[in-house]
């Protein structure tokens, strides 16, 4: 039986791919699976295997064996089992990736529990509203974070710390799961403000086996690849596709506890001899900035993003830095991954500003407002067959005439100026292109006379004198069109984002109003 896995090229995924197929990689079967074996526990018969390399700025890195989670994990649910918890529970873990965070993670999903990440920067709003929704019976994390559950009612705070550790250490190093496919493992909340509950995503056991897809095609995971995935397993990108996946295939993975620092996540990349790495395109931008980049020797050989699409400049960094071509890999929390650029696939052709194409055995079409397919080159939404419908995503985006998919901005974030439809995502990379800006933004803002106009928030080390404001005009008006410039520039230190890498233009946009005295 030859394994997907055994298959790199592009048209060997669309010849042999099945989603029964999928099934092939794991050791449990429908009636009876569990994330935690498939991650963990499989592979931790080799004593000395690697399984996470946590990298923290100012810290020596830290390596955790698959022999290690395995034993950690299974103590954890063995104390489950006895404080009561039952198939189903929740437990919530608000933890930076740590031997606490796998131990608390894998133990709570081996145990039949539903574990729930939480972003370690919640404060106790953020904290609450979660918990609130999903009503664990735990939530475990350390003494730094008590400021954050301290509102939090009807739940057990577990301090996740040295004496945690030595009572663990009473119970046994072994368990067996007893869950099925379709039991719930994983609540994951999609990223949002404090004032609003985003809605939290159930998983399933058998989400593993799907996920796989993505695994395979989006970051061209294989045996023997060293990955690394610098986004926050709290968030979906972190989790799903930088834990879960790598882990499942007996992969070591990289991770970042604390704040993100490009010149550690280069530092580490070298270091360790990393082959694979999939990030944000935030990531790849803020390692730009970093001067002695080139001094390093890399092992690269597939790199992949996500979030927002990858302006021209950065495209040539990482080109010219890793001598291979990130790929973008395109989805939603709720959908998952549905277009990818096959990175590994020597056959497939990565194009410039592309999504990619669709994964083996989706349909995905760009559609007008009366659901009609358009043509090549004409905006319209992204949608994708599931389950008998067609399911929107909220994105715009266009084909050309090869039938690769080119993102075009949230649907929400088009911007109408006296008559005229723009893309805010098209403003920023046009804004990207000057040599002194660093990241841009651009939101509609309301004219009296135009309806809306564009307004660009715009990082930068060079002050933001008059000169400066009229380049990027003038930049944009030629590069991209006369009437699509932004017609009020503002300077900021940063730009908000979600966790997810993401500019949050929505923040930007409830920030002007506030500035305007509209709300």
């Amino acid at each position: 039986m030859t394994l997907l896995t055994s298959y790199t090229s592009y048209a060997d995924a669309l010849a042999h791919f099945t989603p029964e197929k999928l099934w092939d990689l794991f050791a449990g079967e429908r009636d009876r699976l569990n994330i935690a074996h498939e991650c963990v526990d499989r592979h931790a018969v080799d004593s000395q295997r690697p399984a996470v390399v946590i990298v923290r700025l100012g810290a020596p890195d830290q390596v955790l064996t698959y022999r290690e989670i395995a034993r950690d994990s299974s103590r954890f649910a063995n104390w489950l089992i006895k404080q009561g918890i039952t198939k189903g529970d929740r437990v919530a873990i608000m933890l930076e990736p740590n031997r606490a965070f796998y131990a608390a993670l894998f133990g709570a999903i081996k145990a039949g529990a539903v574990a729930v990440p939480l972003f370690t920067l919640f404060g106790p709003d953020g904290v609450k509203l979660r918990v609130g929704d999903c009503q664990p019976k735990f939530i475990v994390t350390n003494s730094e974070k008590l400021d954050a559950v301290v509102d939090v009612q009807d739940v057990k705070v577990v301090i996740a710390d040295d004496d945690f550790f030595n009572d663990l250490d009473n119970y046994s190093d072994t368990f067996t799961p007893n869950t099925n496919s379709r039991d719930m493992a994983i609540y994951q909340y999609t990223s949002g403000t404090t004032r609003e509950l985003p809605e939290a995503v159930k998983h399933t056991h058998r989400s593993i086996v799907t996920l796989m897809v993505s695994a395979l095609y989006g970051t061209g995971l294989r045996p023997g690849d060293k990955f690394f995935c610098p986004s926050s397993p709290a968030w979906g990108h972190g989790l799903w596709h930088g834990t879960l996946a790598p882990m499942a295939l007996g992969l070591t993975i990289g991770t970042f506890a604390g704040r993100f620092n490009a010149e550690a996540l280069l530092d580490a990349l070298a270091r360790h001899r990393f082959t694979n790495m999939s990030a944000a395109a935030t990531h790849y931008r803020m390692m730009k900035v970093v001067t002695d980049h080139q001094s390093k020797r890399y092992a690269i050989e597939k790199l992949s993003f996500t979030g927002e699409p990858m302006d021209q400049s950065t495209e040539a960094f990482v080109c010219q830095t890793f001598k291979t071509p990130a790929c973008s890999m395109y989805g939603t929390t709720e959908i998952g991954v549905i277009l990818v650029s096959y990175p590994g696939a020597s056959d497939f052709d990565v194009r410039p500003g592309s999504l990619g194409k669709p994964i083996p055995g989706a349909e995905v079409r760009i559609v007008d407002a009366l659901d009609r397919q358009c043509p090549p080159n004409i905006i319209g939404e992204i949608k994708v067959f599931r389950k008998g419908e067609w399911i929107a995503t909220k994105d715009l985006g266009h084909t050309d005439d090869s039938g690769y998919f080119f993102h075009r901005g949230r649907a929400d974030d088009v911007i109408i100026s006296a008559g005229w439809t723009m893309s805010a995502v098209e403003i920023e990379n046009a804004i990207l292109k000057h040599k002194d800006v660093l990241e841009a933004a651009a939101i509609g803002v309301p004219d009296s006379q135009r309806g809306q106009i564009v307004r660009a928030y715009v990082v930068s080390d060079r002050p933001g004198t008059e000169k400066f404001i009229d380049e990027i005009q003038q930049l944009v008006r030629t590069g991209l069109s006369q009437h699509e410039y932004p017609r009020q520039v503002a300077f900021v230190g940063e730009l908000p984002k979600t966790p997810a890498g993401k500019i949050n233009r929505k923040k930007l946009r409830e920030a002007d109003l506030i500035r305007t005295n509209q709300i």
